[in-house]
């Protein structure tokens, strides 16, 4: 088992970009800001789940959208601004944290990081390389989880992170697990440590007591995304899920002690 899944007791909670909690909002705080990863850290939170993009100027910062409109009102993207840029459009809305920040200012929490952008898999990969222990990659894009990897690989300074399946690696195992074959499943699932998916993609159900023990027979993890009602994280816990990524870590922490 990888580091990154040890010492903590089933189910995990992870903290969606952070804690925003109403009060917050109402402030102003966003998420993937310095004040929520600090708010997750403060509710209990073992897991923060965020997102990487790289600035103009090579900084890789915890940030969703490619562009800055949704959270803050400017309409260019990421990668266009500098981080001292970022920065000052963060200063009232909870503060920009860069990955190297988050990593050094929370040094136990265990990070969720989805590479978001192709540009800044490489970057994601050597900042991860020393903590990998503490870190698991990911991405909805294969090759770029697969580029971030081999870049920590390549900075060889500790164990490799963890990682989760992309969309791609989802379909194969979703398609190995109809086909009951359990070698194609094991096939799918080579070099996997988590698959983090809805409950439901569209009118399919991806979440399936059957897709559930096809990942255990094989150690793999399964976590689902996004679950902030209670009655609904009680129901997957019960189905055998390992993990809820959730944008109420402080309600999800209750719940599931």
């Amino acid at each position: 088992m990888h580091p990154w899944f040890q010492g903590a007791a089933l189910p995990r909670v992870l903290a969606h970009r952070g804690l925003v909690a109403p009060a917050d909002a109402a402030d102003g705080v966003v998420e993937n800001s310095f004040a929520a990863v600090a708010a997750a850290h403060a509710a209990g939170a073992r897991y923060v789940e965020s997102d990487c993009h790289l600035t103009a100027d090579g900084v890789v910062v915890l940030f969703h959208d490619a562009d800055l409109a949704r959270v803050t009102g400017d309409p260019r993207k990421v990668a266009d601004v500098t981080a001292r840029e970022l920065e000052q459009l963060m200063s009232e809305r909870g503060g920009l944290i860069t990955l190297a920040q988050a990593l050094d200012a929370f040094p136990t929490v265990r990070f969720n990081l989805d590479v978001k952008a192709a540009d800044a898999a490489t970057a994601v990969g050597a900042e991860v390389a020393a903590h990998g222990d503490r870190v698991l990659v990911t991405s909805f894009s294969d090759a770029r989880r697969r580029a971030a990897l081999l870049a920590a690989q390549a900075a060889g300074r500790g164990i490799r992170p963890a990682t989760s399946a992309g969309s791609g690696t989802v379909a194969r195992v979703l398609a190995a697990v109809s086909s009951r074959s359990d070698r194609l499943i094991a096939r799918a699932l080579a070099g996997v440590d988590a698959l983090q998916v809805p409950e439901r993609q569209g009118r399919l159900r991806l979440v399936t007591p059957r897709f559930i023990a096809a990942a255990h027979r094989h150690g793999v993890e399964v976590h689902v995304w996004t679950v902030n009602e209670p009655d609904h994280m009680r129901r997957l816990v019960a189905m055998g899920v390992d993990g809820i990524v959730t944008d109420r870590t402080d309600i999800a922490l209750k719940t599931l002690a």
